[in-house]
Parts: C-alpha cells; structure tokens; sequence
C-alpha cells in the first residue's frame, strides 16, 4: 500500500467553499466518481480543509496507476463533467507547473524515523 498526500486550493469565498464542502458530503458525490476512484485502486481517500487549502490524503493498492487513472478520468463523461463541475471551485497552488490541479506534498517529516534513545 502506498500513501500520497495531494493538495489544492479553493477559490477564497465562503459561499463557495460552503458550496464545494456539500458536494463533498456523503451521498453527495455521484456515484460514476466514486465508483472511478475505487477501480483505480485507491482504497481510501481522505480531503481535509483549513480555509482555502486543501489536502487530500490517499491510500492506493499495487494496481493503482496515476497515468492510468487520468487516462481514465479523461475517457469518463461522468468523471469530467465533475471535474468540470470542481473547477469553479478550485485554483492551482502557487507555481504550479502543469502536473495536474492536485499536487503532490513532499514528506519532511516521519516519526518512525526517529528515535527517543
């Protein structure tokens, strides 16, 4: 199992961010996008928020296979239209650099690579 930590911003409005969070909600999100991630071998995925950021964590299996789930994604009429749907909420973290609207965090820190002895 792998872990990746994404993350994004939201446009800074409170009605929109109200807006973004009830799409969010369970038994909000339509079921063709659930139903994606999870034939993508992601087998949990988590999004927090602190203003206008947020971070997504995900879980994925030995199939999991970014290329292969924007391919995916891009060929899903159901996928896009929510990804179209999201864009009016999201923007681009600062320098961006084309990988995609969610971008990966790097890891600074674990504590199971540090020692109390």
């Amino acid at each position: 199992m792998a872990r990746h930590c994404l993350c994004l911003d939201l446009i800074d409005d409170p009605t929109s961010i109200a807006r973004y969070r009830a799409w969010h909600a369970p038994g909000a999100t339509p079921p063709a996008v659930i139903r994606s991630i999870r034939a993508a071998d992601i087998t949990s995925m988590e999004i927090y928020q602190v203003a206008d950021r947020l971070v997504m964590i995900m879980e994925t299996g030995p199939a999991f296979s970014p290329l292969a789930k924007a391919a995916a994604d891009a060929a899903d009429p159901d996928v896009r239209a929510w990804e179209a749907l999201m864009d009016q909420f999201q923007k681009p973290l600062p320098g961006g650099g084309g990988a995609g609207k969610w971008r990966p965090a790097e890891l600074i820190f674990d504590l199971s690579g540090h020692r109390t002895d």
